[in-house]
């Protein structure tokens, strides 16, 4: 295949498995400028499919440093009403979301915790209400990436430049499966793949995940109701789509108040523009009690103060260490790509849709019973070919469920 024919191909991907996009229905993209090529060739596809109407916003590198750099704290506490009205419109419209990242990793480097910390806590508050949309999967969204300069020169700073984007390139196509015949045929077998691992670990009702290896050392507990899900999400109107491309993981939640033990990160985490590296993170009945980070140790506090459930956890995901984009060696500095290489957590947020009927439930519900919430959701990489995991059964027997950082089943 040529390039355009790839591109072509990864963007009718996006559109008819990623978000799966219905007749009539509305299409919103986020996305940045560094996208635009392939952003165009989203939009007609888009409308090819049957999509009603395609909006989309477009950020700007440097259009968001300078407003970092030049703005106030008093500012950033101002979230604009249009972007939640926005996001509302999409909701009720019963319409789609696709973000097409392109960041890159370094671009708020320096600019003042307190400001990007702010920022966050505001657009969390203001968008609650998609938020929780998005969480239960009330709307179909999905996450894809493509390169820009910047984001590629950072994971392939060995290349030379004019390299660099196209190597990228190379690189996303393989991590979604264009380019070696039938995309969508080959999706479809994939989750398939994936949904018989979950329904496995569906079947266990394990009680509680051990976990050890270099740096780690932590018991994670079950709710009773837990379920196993994989990227494969559907609507309450039966509409399927893909949160994220690539994806190799099977996910649930963990008891909010039922971790305790330390985890240490093996891959750095790319947040809000900044690099946190080298940390660990100790828990004593569910809560975060101690953390530091080599790199980044300021923003990593500051997020796990964000709200009362930013200290906790509300993702455990499970990724073979010799899944593809493990295997490749590439380091994507991204999250999309390298929690997909690697065992992963998530700070905040429990996705409701991990616990029988959970979708159903309110905020205060969910509390009740032991799944945390929050405004944040950050997913950090503590997998490697070294850990292994027993689950723990009702009747305390202990099972293998990694080795060596792979499957044991």
């Amino acid at each position: 295949m040529t390039f355009g024919e790839k591109l072509a191909a990864f963007a009718e991907l996006a559109v008819k498995v990623g978000v799966n996009i219905q007749q009539g229905q509305y299409l919103l993209i986020n996305t940045s400028t560094d996208t635009l090529e392939f952003t165009r060739e989203v939009v007609k596809k888009a409308y090819e499919a049957g999509a009603g109407r395609v909006h989309v916003n477009l950020t700007d590198a440097v259009f968001e440093r300078a407003f970092f750099e030049h703005t106030t704290v008093e500012e950033l506490e101002k979230f604009p009403k249009w972007i939640v009205a926005q996001r509302e419109e999409l909701i009720e419209r019963g319409g789609a979301l696709l973000w097409i990242d392109a960041a890159d990793p370094d671009l708020l480097a320096g600019i003042e915790v307190e400001k990007i910390t702010t920022q966050q806590k505001a657009a969390g508050t203001a968008l609650v209400n998609y938020r929780k949309a998005v969480m239960n999967d009330d709307i179909a969204w999905s996450i894809i990436a493509v390169p820009s300069a910047k984001w590629a020169a950072k994971v392939f700073p060995h290349l030379p430049e004019n390299e660099q984007v196209d190597a990228l390139w190379d690189a996303i196509f393989k991590t979604v499966r264009i380019g070696e015949g039938d995309a969508v045929e080959a999706w479809r077998k994939h989750v398939e793949n994936l949904e018989n691992r979950a329904a496995e670990l569906n079947k266990k009702r394990y009680k509680k995940l051990h976990y050890k290896a270099p740096g780690t050392n932590v018991t994670i507990e079950l709710p009773e109701k837990h379920l196993w899900l994989t990227g494969g999400s559907k609507t309450p109107q039966g509409t399927t789509f893909i949160a994220n491309m690539p994806t190799e993981e099977v996910y649930t939640m963990p008891a909010k108040y039922g971790v305790n033990g330390t985890v240490s990160n093996t891959k750095p985490l790319a947040y809000k523009g900044n690099v946190i590296d080298q940390f660990t993170l100790t828990f004593e009945k569910g809560k975060i009690v101690k953390v530091h980070a080599e790199v980044g140790n300021d923003l990593l506090q500051q997020l796990i103060t964000t709200d009362e459930g930013s200290s906790y956890l509300g993702e455990v995901a499970l990724v073979p260490h010799e899944s593809p984009i493990s295997s490749s060696n590439i380091l994507y500095y991204n999250t999309l790509f390298d929690e997909n290489a690697s065992n992963h957590l998530a700070i905040g947020e429990a996705y409701p849709t991990c616990y029988e009927g959970g979708r159903e439930l309110g905020q205060g519900q969910l509390e009740a019973l032991g799944i945390n919430t929050s405004i944040t959701h950050e997913d950090f990489m503590i997998g490697s070919g070294e850990m292994d995991i027993d689950g723990e059964l009702a009747d305390g027997t202990m099972e293998p469920i990694f080795r060596k950082g792979n499957w044991a089943f």
